[in-house]
């Protein structure tokens, strides 16, 4: 494992908030079959490991533990490298209340929302669905699309958690999965990701090229954005065309200072925690991450990050999707990530042997 700047500590820090639930199998393996049990001794150790750990003390830790194995994109993928993008945990004025300035909500989860597998599945119902509606008589359907629950769906079932000023800043946390909320009452909220419609994730940028609005540099978040605040009128069409809609849930995090608690259940450190494919990846599982040409904090971006998230857009093995922080400087940075990259899988040792055989 080449030295530089990988932040050793860091990662640490990331993969020792996984180690307990490692610990008590509570992470299932994806289909790339990186067995999260294999990571049992691992984790114990850094449980073992109390107190502030020094760069040289995460590094040794591991090498002690992991070999890298090279990480590709599925075979015909249309790109030779990783990718990696950014997110990061808006923050954003909210009220409790519908107000005339704060008109637009955030939904809990509602209670006719169910997941679904390959066995519950109603037939005819497109195989990418892992949600569905139950409805009074017990039978499934697709739940209604953002559209139409944009278009007063969910009203009057006392579902809205908090009201925003502006849709523009409602739809972006539905991109990233979570925000720290101003509430006009003097406290703060967090919310993060509780389930979706499970309608396929359209990206908005993609749909802004594809039809010569924007180009593909100018199709990052603040070009989108400012599209967006030029096109005011075309606003509710171009986010309709993502079917998908998000509900959340109000987390409680004990330290103020920790990042938003990700799809695997612990709260993600800026740089070192990674949304994955949920289907293929397994949580709690460190990348190594090299991407030379994408620049953070003045250093080419090579460090381990661990696998603690996911997102609808996030598919394929090697990609990922790289929490940046909270608040607007994190947002600047996150809206810039689109970058190839070199990715690499940590596995421990014996298991590295045999994926090798």
């Amino acid at each position: 494992m080449r030295e530089g700047d990988l932040a050793f500590a860091e990662a640490f820090a990331a993969f020792r908030k996984s180690a307990e639930a490692l610990l008590a199998g509570a992470y299932p393996m994806g289909s790339l079959g990186i067995e999260p049990a294999a990571y049992v001794p691992a984790a114990r150790a850094a449980l073992s490991m109390t107190g502030a750990r020094s760069d040289k003390d995460a590094r040794d830790f591991f090498l002690a533990h992991f070999t890298l194995l090279d990480l590709r994109p599925e075979p015909g993928s249309a790109r030779e490298r990783g990718f990696v993008t950014g997110y990061y945990e808006p923050e954003v004025e909210a009220s409790p209340t519908r107000t005339g300035a704060f008109r637009f909500p955030l939904y809990a989860r509602p209670d006719d929302l169910v997941p679904i597998d390959a066995v519950s599945r109603p037939p005819g119902m497109d195989e990418g669905f892992r949600f569905a509606r139950r409805m009074p008589s017990g039978l499934l359907e697709e739940y209604p699309d953002r559209a139409a629950i944009e278009a007063g769906f969910l009203e009057g079932r006392g579902l809205e958690l908090a009201w925003l000023k502006s849709p523009v800043d409602a739809f972006f946390i539905h991109i990233q999965g979570s925000a720290r909320l101003r509430m006009s009452d003097g406290g703060v909220k967090r919310v993060g990701y509780a389930g979706k419609t499970g309608h396929p994730f359209t990206a908005i940028g993609k749909v802004l090229v594809e039809s010569g609005e924007l180009s593909l540099d100018e199709a990052g978040m603040d070009g989108i954005r400012g599209w967006l605040d030029r096109h005011p009128d075309r606003l509710r069409a171009l986010f309709d065309r993502n079917r998908s809609f998000i509900f959340f849930a109000v987390k409680d995090v004990p330290d103020g200072t920790s990042g938003p608690i990700g799809a695997a259940n612990v709260p993600l450190f800026p740089l070192a925690s990674i949304a994955v494919d949920r289907e293929r990846a397994t949580y709690g599982v460190p990348y190594l991450i090299d991407a030379s040409r994408l620049v953070i904090e003045g250093k080419p971006y090579r460090r381990i990050a661990i696998a603690q998230d996911t997102g609808s857009a996030i598919l394929g093995n090697a990609r990922a999707d790289l929490f940046v922080g909270s608040g607007e400087a994190a947002g600047e940075i996150a809206g810039r990530v689109r970058h190839a990259a070199g990715f690499s899988v940590l596995v421990p040792h014996a298991l590295a042997a045999r994926l090798a055989s």
